[in-house]
C-alpha cells in the first residue's frame, strides 16, 4: 500500500515517470535491468533481504542510477552503510511527501538527499583507512568544493560561495566524482573521509 500510494503521487508529479514497482529485491534487480531508472527509491527492509546490501548489485546492473534509500530506522549504523554502499541519500518513511518529491528531483540532478545536520553528524563514523588510498590527485578547487560538499551545501549553494556557475560546480563534482571512482555525493564524500581528503569531524 505505502508503495503503491508513493509511486501513484509521483506519477501525478508533471515531470517524474514510475516506471515500475518491485516488492523484493529480486524484483527490483530485474526492473532496474529492463526499465533504467535514473532513480531508484529502495526500501530499507524488503522480504528477501536487507536494501542497503542490495545497493551494490543494483548499481552493478545501472551504475549512473541515484539510489535513494527509504528507511523506518534511522540508525547511524544504516545511514552510514547505504553511504559507503554509494546511495545518493536518504528519505525518512515519516517525512512529508512533498520532501520525499523534492528528494527524488534532487537525486536526478546528482545532489545529496540528505540534511546538513545529519551529514555532520554521518561524516565523523565513516570508516577511516590507513595506507594508501585511490592515489587520486585532486586540484586546489576540487579539495575546496570537497570541503565545501561536506557541510551540506548544494552545488547552487557551492557556486554562489565561490561565485562561479552551477554548471562548473556540476563538472568539478564529476571529475571529483570519476577520480574516486563514485557514484554519488555521499559515496565521493564517504571514499574523502576514508582516505584522508576531507575531514570527517
Amino acid at each position: 500500500m505505502f508503495a503503491a500510494s508513493l509511486a501513484h503521487a509521483l506519477q501525478s508529479e508533471p515531470d517524474l515517470v514510475v516506471v515500475g514497482q518491485a516488492t523484493s529485491i529480486t524484483e527490483a534487480q530485474r526492473l532496474v535491468s529492463s526499465t533504467a531508472p535514473d532513480v531508484v527509491l529502495l526500501d530499507h527492509r524488503l522480504p528477501d533481504g536487507d536494501g542497503v546490501s542490495a545497493i551494490a548489485d543494483l548499481r552493478g546492473i545501472r551504475a549512473s542510477a541515484q539510489i535513494v534509500v527509504l528507511t523506518a530506522a534511522t540508525s547511524d549504523r544504516v545511514l552510514v552503510a547505504a553511504m559507503e554502499a554509494g546511495a545518493a541519500g536518504f528519505i525518512a518513511k515519516t517525512q512529508r511527501l512533498d520532501d520525499v518529491i523534492a528528494g527524488v528531483r534532487g537525486a536526478a540532478h546528482g545532489e545529496s538527499v540528505v540534511s546538513a545536520k545529519l551529514l555532520t553528524r554521518l561524516l565523523p563514523r565513516l570508516q577511516r583507512q590507513g595506507g594508501a588510498g585511490s592515489g587520486a590527485v585532486l586540484t586546489e578547487r576540487e579539495h575546496e568544493i570537497l570541503d565545501l560538499l561536506a557541510t551540506g551545501l548544494s552545488n547552487a549553494d557551492i557556486a554562489e560561495r565561490l561565485t562561479i556557475s552551477v554548471h562548473t560546480v556540476r563538472n568539478h563534482v564529476a571529475n571529483v566524482s570519476a577520480k574516486l571512482g563514485a557514484h554519488s555525493k555521499l559515496e565521493v564524500l564517504a571514499i574523502a573521509v576514508r582516505e584522508g581528503l576531507v575531514d570527517g569531524g
